[in-house]
């Protein structure tokens, strides 16, 4: 069976950066930042990515592309016992899928909105009550058509370009999505620069509060924000990495990626507080009571600040709302990619099929569970625990096995540095091996300590759905664990079909001649 590589360096680069650079990025880090000593949280985040991150990223990359094949065929070419790592990193991604195509929904039909903004003066009630029409947690009883089409379109052109293969489908996209996304995303900084209580709203994020840098939760919000941000730990990196052609620099890509992702992390954080300064300007609301992250942010207060502008409201609308679309699109192509090369790989069946097969299946189910009153605390609640409980544990796991239990950690720094420029040495080790595993498990412990605190009764409290609603989501994120360790047993004495690259094709075609 010949497998795909990737056509050029830079596309695999791109593909990985589209893949990082998600929702989070413009949603998630400014907020964190603030809240986490400002100018100052740069430091834990810079050594959070140095020491974390990109370590992370090199194993990932190179167990890709040393195996050559996605997540489960990787694990299990590295041993046997390992495969159902890969597979819990499948159910992972299959479950994130289901609901981050809804979000880049609401973005498509928020971008459209700006033009006039249709969601009025109170943008917190038209989204809950008029455009979500959001009611209890498993109330299925209303599909919301407005929604479920644009998520069938999304749905169609996504695995249109999974299908269309690694080269003339994902690195092509990525090709013209990412520089688009860095463009107009520059355009709406530019735009917010020129706002009146921009330099405040900067000076507030920049300012450092250096006393936050003695605090360890500010320690721990850097690694979670930088492993979060970095799609690690899920199968992406493995799988996209697959596709790389024997020689090609680890390190390198590792440290571009890394920091690209950083990068549009900060250039985030300087739109999103100037124009929050020009808000509070206007409204006299200090800054600290506007700050806010996720879904609140992107959907309810840049709404609000839209609908304050003195020029260009709706142009900055379609900027914000179109770069929410493009970053959670490259996002959600990477995501469906593991699932969808993991039964291509491990089944030997077409690309196609794989797509149709298994695309197909998480687009029914995602187009008709989340277009419902049910979605907004649906998507809340499965993203949470996904997250919290699903993610943070498969990284540090795979960690584990990798570096402790294979011992596999000098073979992959030696498959590494034979083919980069910078050369990784102990000093991976001990950050791959001890640190990251700490910092994770560290997150790990308070995430489960919050929530198990958490008054679900009590509205004010910021954990109370989550609380309430503890036995659907320890059951999406157990039955991940559930759906690897299943997969791997029965597949355990069926072995994986031999995959011949098309770097290794020509190869062995030029020898035969």
């Amino acid at each position: 069976m010949t497998r795909e590589n990737w056509g050029t360096r830079i596309g695999f680069i791109l593909a990985a950066i589209g893949s990082a650079v998600g929702l989070g990025n413009i949603w998630r880090f400014p907020g964190v930042a603030y809240e986490s000593g400002g100018g100052a949280f740069l430091v834990p985040y810079l050594v959070a990515l140095l020491t974390a991150g990109i370590p992370l990223l090199i194993m990932e990359f190179t167990i890709g592309r040393k195996y050559r094949g996605s997540a489960p065929v990787a694990y299990r070419r590295m041993n046997k016992s390992a495969e159902a790592i890969g597979w819990w990193q499948v159910a992972i991604s299959i479950v994130i899928s289901v609901y981050y195509a809804a979000i880049i929904a609401w973005a498509c039909w928020y971008g459209y909105f700006s033009l006039t903004q249709q969601w009025g003066e109170d943008p917190g009630a038209f989204l809950i009550e008029d455009f979500l029409q959001a009611g209890e947690m498993y109330d299925f009883s209303a599909w919301l058509p407005k929604i479920g089409i644009v998520m069938i379109v999304i749905w169609a052109a996504t695995l249109l370009i999974i299908g269309a293969g690694v080269r003339k489908g994902i690195e092509l996209a990525n090709k013209i999505f990412i520089p688009l996304l860095v463009v107009m995303f520059g355009v709406l900084v530019v735009q917010a620069l020129t706002l009146d209580g921009a330099a405040q709203g900067l000076n507030t994020f920049f300012t450092p509060d250096w006393d936050a840098v003695a605090d360890p939760r500010v320690w721990l919000a850097a690694y979670g924000q930088i492993f979060f941000s970095l799609s690690i730990g899920f199968g992406i990196m493995v799988t996209y990495a697959s596709y790389l052609k024997r020689k090609s620099d680890i390190t390198t890509s590792a440290f571009t990626v890394g920091f690209s992702n950083s990068s549009f992390e900060i250039l985030c954080g300087i739109g999103v507080f100037s124009v929050l300064g020009f808000m509070s300007l206007q409204s006299g609301v200090p800054i600290a009571e506007l700050s806010d992250t996720g879904v609140g942010l992107a959907f309810i207060a840049f709404p609000a600040i839209i609908n304050t502008l003195p020029f260009a409201p709706g142009l900055f609308g379609i900027l914000f709302f179109g770069s929410l679309v493009l970053a959670g699109w490259t996002s959600l192509i990477s995501i469906i990619q593991v699932p969808v090369a993991a039964v291509e790989d491990r089944f030997g069946v077409s690309r196609v099929k794989s797509t149709l097969f298994v695309g197909g299946g998480i687009a029914i189910v995602s187009t008709a569970l989340l277009p419902t009153t049910a979605g907004l605390n649906l998507l809340d609640v499965t993203d949470n625990y996904i997250n919290n409980y699903g993610i943070a544990v498969a990284a540090p796991v795979s960690i584990v096995a990798v570096v402790w239990v294979l011992w596999k950690w000098k073979e992959l720094r030696d498959n590494a540095n034979a083919t980069s420029t910078f050369k990784i040495g102990p000093i991976w080790m001990v950050c791959l091996g001890v640190i990251t595993p700490i910092m994770l498990a560290a997150i790990l412990f308070f995430n489960i300590r919050d929530l198990l605190a958490a008054d679900p009764n009590d509205p004010e409290d910021p954990l109370a759905l989550y609380a309430a609603n503890q036995v659907t989501g320890w059951a999406i994120a157990i039955g991940a664990i559930a759906f690897g360790v299943i997969m791997a047993l029965i597949l355990r004495k069926r072995p994986a079909p031999v995959l011949i690259s098309e770097e290794d094709e020509q190869v062995r075609e030029g020898t035969a001649k």
